[in-house]
C-alpha cells in the first residue's frame, strides 16, 4: 500500500529535497508551503515527471488552523496521512537585547506552535504504524550568539520530540528529530560573504557544508521500515560539528 507524506514549507530549500526523495521511494507527497505558490507547484511538477504523486498545499503553519488545513486537503486527495515531516520553520538573527517582540511571537508561532499543532493533528489524525520527523537544529548545541529565540524554539521541539515518542509508541508511530548544522541552502548563504562561509565551513570536521540530499537522506531512513524500532532520539546531521 502507497503511503503518503505532509510535507512543511517543501517548497525550496531542504523541504523540496525531502518531497522529490521521499516520492522516488514511492511515497504520495503533500507539499506545504506559505506564500510561494509557484515554487511549490515546480516541486509538484518535478515529482509528477518522474511518475510520482503530489499535490501543493497552501497554509500557514504558524496559524491556528495550518495544520488542520494540511490534514484536510491530505485526506481528500489521497486517504489518511502516514507520515508527517514538520520541516517548516523561520528564521530572525538578533542579539537578546534587540529581539523585537514581532520576531520572538512569530519564531515561537511557526517554528514551536506549529511542530505543536503538527504532532497535536498527527496524534489524532496520523495512521498507526506512521511516522513523524520533526525538524530542531545543531544551535541548541553550539548555543551561537544571535540565534537565541530560534534555538531555544528548536530545544523545545526536541522536548516535544521525546514526549510525543512515549506517547505514541503504543500505535507503532515513531517520533524523532533531525538537527542540521549548517547545508548549503539559498536560505543559509543569502546575505552572507564568501568569507564567513568559509570561516563556518571550517567549523565543520567533515570539511564541507551539508547538502540538502544529506538532510533528505536521513529523513528518508527514519520514514522506513527498517527504522521502526527507532523513535523518541535527535540525530544531528552536521558534519560532526557537535
Amino acid at each position: 500500500m502507497t503511503r503518503t507524506a505532509i510535507i512543511t514549507g517543501a517548497s525550496r530549500g531542504i523541504g523540496a529535497e525531502i518531497a522529490r526523495r521521499l516520492a522516488a521511494d514511492g511515497i504520495n507527497i503533500v507539499v506545504n508551503y506559505a506564500s510561494n505558490a509557484a515554487a511549490a507547484e515546480d516541486v509538484v511538477a518535478s515529482i509528477r515527471k518522474k511518475g510520482g504523486k503530489a499535490i501543493a498545499v497552501k497554509a500557514d503553519i504558524g496559524a491556528a488552523d495550518g495544520i488542520k488545513t494540511l490534514f484536510d486537503a491530505t485526506e481528500a486527495e489521497f486517504g489518511k496521512a502516514d507520515i508527517l515531516v514538520n520541516n517548516g520553520g523561520m528564521l530572525s538573527l538578533a542579539p537578546l537585547a534587540t529581539v523585537t517582540d514581532e520576531d520572538f511571537e512569530r519564531q515561537v508561532a511557526v517554528n514551536f506552535g506549529g511542530t505543536f499543532r503538527g504532532l497535536r493533528e498527527a496524534a489524532n489524525r496520523l495512521a498507526d504504524g506512521g511516522r513523524i520527523v520533526n525538524f530542531s537544529t545543531s544551535v541548541v548545541g553550539t548555543k551561537l550568539p544571535a540565534y537565541g529565540v530560534y534555538a531555544a524554539t528548536k530545544a523545545a521541539v526536541e522536548t516535544l520530540t521525546h514526549i510525543a515518542a512515549k506517547e505514541l509508541a503504543a500505535r507503532g508511530i515513531t517520533v524523532n528529530a533531525i538537527a542540521p548544522g549548517p547545508v548549503a541552502t539559498e536560505l543559509f548563504l543569502d546575505g552572507k560573504s564568501e568569507e564567513l562561509v568559509a570561516n563556518i565551513t571550517r567549523t565543520i570536521p567533515a570539511g564541507r557544508l551539508g547538502e540538502p540530499d544529506d538532510i533528505a537522506g536521513a529523513v528518508a531512513f527514519l520514514v522506513c521500515d527498517e527504522a521502526r524500532f527507532i523513535s523518541g532520539q535527535v540525530l544531528r546531521v552536521n558534519g560532526g560539528m557537535i
